[in-house]
């Protein structure tokens, strides 16, 4: 089994309900099991302002699925819930679902980055990833709890728990 950690974030269509609904497609993924999830966190939106606040959470799932099979199964995932891609990048969205590591691996590919690009940057990212692993060292040799622990809130707030 590999461990992969799953960022997911919604703002539009009922964030929270989303992200429930996304929970649930992950845990029929073949050959894998959701191993934890973190509390829900409310977040700023990273891009323009002008939108609603996200709902952002981690889950840690192993399985046997590679790299690329997991993105296809994520992105279906975000495609049942009507997510359209557009080349607003920083636009509100029903639902992200991002693989940020993929057990020790890199990968720089045309479809797929591991470690996601942003994790360092992203306290909607960090402060949850740390909440359900505080041991975890990221391929570059950083520890996931230092990280979090120097990263400004930016108005981060926990919401609920999730399990």
């Amino acid at each position: 089994m590999n461990l992969a950690y799953i960022g997911l974030g919604s703002n539009l269509s009922d964030p929270e309900k989303q992200i429930h609904q996304a929970i649930r497609q992950i845990k029929l993924f073949k050959n894998s099991h959701i191993a934890r999830i973190s509390s829900l966190y409310f977040s700023r939106p990273m891009g323009p302002q002008d939108q609603p606040d996200y709902m952002n959470a981690v889950l840690a799932l192993q399985t046997t699925l590679s790299p690329i099979e997991l993105l296809d199964e994520l992105q279906a995932v975000e495609n049942n819930t009507g997510r359209i891609r557009k080349a607003d990048r920083w636009g509100a969205r029903i639902l992200d679902l991002d693989i940020l590591l993929y057990d020790q691996l890199i990968i720089d590919s045309e479809r797929l980055t591991i470690p996601h690009y942003g994790l360092k940057q992203r306290e909607f990212v960090l402060l949850p990833l740390a909440e359900i692993t505080q041991q975890l060292m990221l391929p570059d040799g950083d520890n996931v709890a230092i990280l979090a622990k120097n990263i400004e809130a930016n108005g981060l707030k926990i919401h609920s728990q999730l399990n």
